[in-house]
């Protein structure tokens, strides 16, 4: 295998790796409103650029933690695309690694899946949050790389793909869920140069990125 710069790809949870729809449902029928008003409320709260935690004061009621609706990631909220792309990076040799916003018990969810990640971090985990540099830095820290030896692959603008090349990291947007919908058509989005639908293409893009490191050097 020829010697390759980018040594780890750096996964967020919730659409990225996790369609949060069920989540989501939840959430509307505990507030008692239906599952296509609550979705459009978000989609307003992000074109608008507020935090989506505001939704709660939308629909007056308090916050929602996860752990109170009984809510726990399982396989089937998986997207499709995510094994068989976690399979054939670990069969390229490289180290996965998984990290988001999430609260207390998320970070034992998803170890329990058993989806190969080497490191697995959540805000609740490292009392840091995206983006602060803190949570990018505790993911260096935690794989013992440099920022440019890391991809991360996340749906929004906001939190994973801008604070993360900013930081120093290589980025990648995929562009589903609302945020990675909505989000790309913000103007930022044209300082975004690796762009992917689906992570099936993830490998190509990867590809593309070390062919782009080689032409600099």
């Amino acid at each position: 295998m020829s010697q390759r710069h980018i040594q780890a790809i750096c996964f967020d949870v919730g659409e990225t790796l996790f369609d949060e729809t069920r989540f989501w449902n939840e959430v509307a029928r505990y507030a008692g409103v239906p599952e296509f008003t609550l979705a459009a409320t978000i989609g307003g709260l992000i074109e608008r650029r507020e935090s989506h935690r505001s939704i709660f004061g939308y629909l007056q009621t308090e916050s929602v933690d996860p752990n109170l609706l009984g809510y726990r990631f399982e396989p089937a909220d998986l997207y499709p695309d995510v094994m068989r792309t976690l399979n054939m990076l670990q069969a390229e040799h490289y180290r996965i690694a998984i990290a988001g916003n999430q609260g207390e018990g998320v970070a034992e969810q998803i170890e329990a899946l058993d989806l190969g990640a080497e490191v697995i971090g959540t805000s609740a985990r490292w009392g840091a949050s995206k983006p602060e540099p803190a949570f990018f830095q505790r993911l260096c820290d935690e794989l013992d790389l440099a920022p440019d030896q890391i991809v991360s692959v996340g749906d929004r603008l906001d939190n994973d793909v801008l604070p993360a090349i900013e930081f120093g990291m290589h980025a990648i947007h995929i562009r589903r869920g609302p945020w990675g919908m909505i989000q790309a058509e913000w103007p930022e989005f044209g300082q975004v140069p690796w762009k992917i639908d689906r992570l099936g293409q993830l490998c190509e893009v990867l590809d593309e990125i070390e062919s782009a490191l080689a032409a600099d050097d």
